[in-house]
């Protein structure tokens, strides 16, 4: 069995279920997903729940088993209720860079991955059955019916303005970041030299600030009446886009990575981070370019 640990927000989620499913795929064993972070974790919810995805939960008593805690006492109790030997030969994995690891692809099971795993390496062996899993489940409908259709009859540029905690939280914004106005006009600019009478379709978790601040010359719908509860409907219309622009978030990197459409330009900002320590090489796809 391979349990992969799923925190953060719904692109972090998405990260951390396709490596996981690689690895049970390598396997040919079940995954298991560890949501006991959002027991005390008010920023996020488990958002998984939304596609076709293969979704069983690891148990309280599995999730501490794998986890192999390192208290002597604790160890025996869950010996105990599962009457299982001490020795399980179970790998915790750990994710120590952002750069690609290979070799965690070669890690037997039964393992524990613990980590954000943000490069399409990790699972381009199954990147069919990614695709196919991360469908939403249910139907679009009525406005956003109606601006999947608009989005799919034009020449669609999805662009992603991300804010949120990268401004209000301190500690995010120190690790992350913003991509600024400059970014954006540069790409807009780059972009309309390359395709004929596109339309951008803008998302972000700060529409009213984005709305206010974007200028655009070109025709463009602002889009914000899915809000946070309803993201998944923002993210299934940023992959219908024929075109992206994405901020420095996990959330459009999926949405311009789900996108079906072979001859897709998307334009990603070179900085990830805030910290030129963190290799961010393999974050990007290579077909993407980096601005």
């Amino acid at each position: 069995m391979i349990v992969v640990r799923i925190i953060g927000g719904l692109g972090n989620q998405m990260f951390q279920y396709a490596a996981g499913r690689q690895l049970a795929a390598i396997n040919n064993t079940a995954l298991k997903l560890d949501i006991s972070y959002f027991r005390n974790y008010n920023l996020r919810d488990y958002g998984l729940s939304v596609f076709n995805i293969k979704e069983l939960f690891a148990t309280q008593e599995e999730t501490q088993l794998y986890k192999e805690p390192e208290s002597g006492a604790f160890k025996k109790k869950i010996k105990k209720l599962l009457r299982r030997p001490s020795k399980l030969g179970i790998t915790h994995i750990r994710e120590k860079q952002y750069d690609f690891s290979p070799e965690i692809l070669t890690v037997p099971a039964p393992l524990y991955l613990d980590g954000y795993w943000q490069s399409e390496k990790y699972f381009l062996g199954i990147a069919d059955i990614i695709r196919k899993e991360f469908t939403v489940k249910l139907f679009q409908t009525d406005k956003n019916m109606e601006l999947g259709q608009q989005i799919t009859s034009c020449e669609s540029v999805s662009l992603h303005v991300r804010r949120g905690d990268y401004v209000t939280d301190e500690k995010t914004k120190t690790i992350h970041g913003t991509c600024d106005l400059a970014y954006y006009e540069y790409c807009i600019e780059r972009l309309t030299k390359k395709i004929h009478r596109p339309h951008f379709f803008i998302f972000s978790d700060d529409p009213d600030w984005t709305e206010k601040n974007l200028k655009m010359t070109h025709p463009a719908t602002f889009i914000s009446h899915n809000g946070t509860e309803k993201s998944y409907e923002d993210l299934r219309l940023m992959s219908q886009c024929r075109h992206h622009i994405i901020a420095n978030s996990s959330f459009s990197w999926w949405g311009a990575w789900l996108s079906p459409h072979q001859d897709k330009i998307v334009y990603a900002p070179k900085r990830w981070f805030n910290s030129p320590s963190l290799n961010t090489k393999d974050l990007l796809p290579e077909a993407w370019t980096r601005i």
